[in-house]
């Protein structure tokens, strides 16, 4: 059996070419200090954001493999930006999807992802151990229960959405004739591991730096709740690829924040969560070698984020104006040796996972 046919929608492949082929701009905004500029691949301005190219990847993998049949439901728990994702891959390649998010996910977001035909269900309250990741996953598996022939991508373990950003890379290879520092934003892990693997096959030096949330356990330190969404993760996602990155900075909201504002004030491009931490970080790196070409992603815009980054009582109300951002990273020898509540930077990075007492 495939989907409910009320759900059904006819494959739409003239949106495939729309993907990706995102520009990649000069950021010169001071955040906070002067900095000589770094490259920013602007994935808002491309359909379906960052995470089209990864929900593209997934489902036609799963395709080629026999795992989801024609016309099949595709199941997935998101925070928004996947959602989307979705939703594009959804209507390109004719399957239903259904999304699980949770009481975080903003009005504006569930109001966008039903607008573009996803189905929406969320959880009203976080796992008691693995807060509302793990709470969405355990819906996940209730759906994928009830729905004949359903498929879940499995963003967080699945190695085609680390293939599906082979084509940024190559975007990014034609575009720039070096590149000595890649500042990558750290979820499930995908982008990150997909753009090092192929960058580093054409500038082998090229220095990787990820970009954690504070509360997040991806790389040692202890889960804890998060404002911050779209990074960082209360599991260790099997696609992040530790021994990819030669540094790992661990950015809070107050920063975020602050490094938002500022390009949206400085050079009109600014985001989310995301956008505001490899920003930082970004210029971070620039300045701390001005001779260096360094890139990101800024993974999506700012109009999600109305209600919160760019608004000034929710701010207030979180603590999150610049007097709260810390100026500097804080140094760490290990990333076990102390809770980073700000920003902080380690230059040992592991698999948590794997490291032993």
């Amino acid at each position: 059996m495939t989907a409910p046919a009320e759900l059904l929608h006819p494959a739409n492949p003239d949106l495939l070419p729309l993907l990706g082929r995102t520009p990649l701009a000069r950021i010169r905004t001071p955040l906070p200090h002067p900095q000589p500029g770094f490259w920013a691949k602007l994935e808002c301005l491309g359909a379906g954001g960052m995470k089209a190219r990864s929900a593209v990847a997934m489902l036609r993998g799963a395709r080629a493999r026999g795992e989801l049949r024609p016309g099949a439901t595709v199941v997935e728990s998101t925070s928004g930006t996947l959602g989307i994702g979705l939703a594009f891959a959804g209507q390109a390649l004719g399957h239903p999807v259904v999304l699980i998010g949770d009481a975080e996910l903003e009005p504006s977001m569930r109001q966008l992802l039903r607008s573009y035909g996803a189905g929406l269900e969320i959880v009203d309250r976080p796992d008691r151990h693995g807060g509302w990741q793990t709470a969405r996953l355990t819906r996940v598996r209730e759906v994928l229960g009830r729905t004949p022939d359903a498929y879940w991508p499995d963003q967080y373990n699945n190695a085609d959405n680390c293939a599906g950003y082979q084509a940024m890379a190559d975007e990014i290879t034609g575009e720039l004739d070096h590149l000595d520092v890649l500042v990558c934003s750290v979820g499930t892990g995908g982008h990150s591991a997909g753009l090092a693997a192929t960058l580093r096959r054409r500038w082998p030096a090229l220095r990787v730096v990820g970009v954690d949330s504070v509360g997040s356990a991806i790389f040692g330190q202890p889960a804890r709740p998060r404002l911050m969404r779209g990074l960082g993760s209360s599991i260790h996602p099997r696609n992040v690829a530790y021994g990819a990155f030669d540094e790992v900075h661990w950015v809070g909201p107050a920063e975020a924040v602050d490094a938002c504002r500022r390009l949206a004030r400085g050079c009109f491009v600014s985001g989310g969560w995301s956008t505001g931490a490899v920003a930082l970080v970004a210029a971070w790196a620039a300045r701390s070698d001005p001779d260096a070409v360094v890139a990101t992603v800024f993974p999506d815009g700012p109009h999600r984020y109305l209600g919160t980054i760019y608004d000034d009582t929710y701010c207030r109300l979180h603590r999150l104006g610049p007097e709260h951002a810390a100026p500097h990273p804080l140094e760490l020898a290990r990333p076990d040796a102390g809770e980073a509540t700000g920003w902080a930077r380690c230059r040992v990075v592991a698999d948590p996972l794997e490291v032993r007492p």
